[in-house]
């Protein structure tokens, strides 16, 4: 798998729709980038223009997508009966509590170890935040907020403003979460017992994948495809959760932002203590 995502060249990867593969020429592109000298950055204009045109592109087809979902449901419901749409309470009900359960104890342990920050002052400053991710599902969308009550809760500017937009694009801890319980619930759906190496495919995949999530309303959806793919599990199972998508967007949305600011209270604290020892 590790030398699988390195592509033997830039192209084949786009051919095939091999997601990792893609990150990862995406990367070297990307550093290439930003380490040519300045008379070249002409080919900035062109790399926002694709990324600007492909982010539309995918605004359009996720408007469409409740006819696509319809349309997709139908024969998973006919071939499983209608009984699989009472487990769908269950898994949102599962994904939810694994939301809460990272945020409150994972962010917690690092807001007070790392960044010197009492938890409930932490969640009490990132509520407006954490209101506007959650109506919103979008981590690019709540970015200005975000990075204003991180500043309020004492990270440093030059910190947010660097750390918050690097992990609105790649810091999806909300993300993998979803994809994890979303592939399990649909092995089960399909009646596939997955093997213990295969749950450690789906959470190295998912880990892997939610780097690549675009921050907007619904990305998280498209990127299960290739959790699922890694494990050999039947892509039209995502007909399965694509109806209440929307719900779990807007909690692993909260889950993501959050991450982000007590990543950047952590960074700030970090910087303050290099800084000081400098001086010293």
């Amino acid at each position: 798998m590790l030398v699988g995502i390195f592509p033997t060249n830039f192209i084949k990867p786009f051919v095939d729709g091999n997601m990792l593969q893609i990150i990862v020429a995406s990367l070297i592109v990307g550093f290439s980038l930003i380490l040519i000298t300045p008379r070249e950055q002409r080919e900035f204009s062109f790399v926002n223009t694709c990324n600007d045109m492909c982010m539309k592109a995918m605004e359009i087809i996720l408007k469409l997508s409740p006819l696509g979902v319809f349309c997709l449901l139908c024969p998973v419901v006919a071939e499983n009966g209608p009984a699989v749409l009472g487990s769908l309470a269950m898994v949102l009900a599962v994904a939810y509590l694994c939301y809460i359960i990272h945020a409150v104890v994972v962010y917690s342990i690092a807001v007070k170890t790392m960044g010197g920050l009492s938890p409930l002052k932490f969640f009490k400053g990132m509520l407006p935040a954490i209101m506007m991710a959650f109506s919103s599902a979008s981590s690019v969308g709540t970015l200005p907020l975000n990075m204003e009550c991180s500043e309020k809760l004492g990270a440093d500017k030059e910190v947010t403003s660097f750390v918050l937009p690097l992990g609105a694009t790649i810091n999806m801890d909300g993300t993998a979460i979803y994809q994890g319980v979303c592939a399990v619930f649909i092995a089960s759906c399909f009646g596939i017992d997955l093997s213990f190496p295969q749950m450690l495919t789906i959470v190295l995949t998912a880990t892997l994948a939610s780097i690549g999530t675009a921050g907007v309303p619904g990305a998280g959806m498209v990127m299960l495809a290739m959790v699922l793919q890694s494990v050999g599990l039947p892509v039209e199972g995502i007909a399965l959760v694509a109806g209440i998508d929307r719900i779990f967007d807007m909690g692993r949305t909260v889950v993501n932002i959050t991450g982000d600011a007590s990543c950047a209270i952590v960074v700030s604290r970090m910087q303050r203590r290099r800084v000081a020892k400098k001086e010293v």
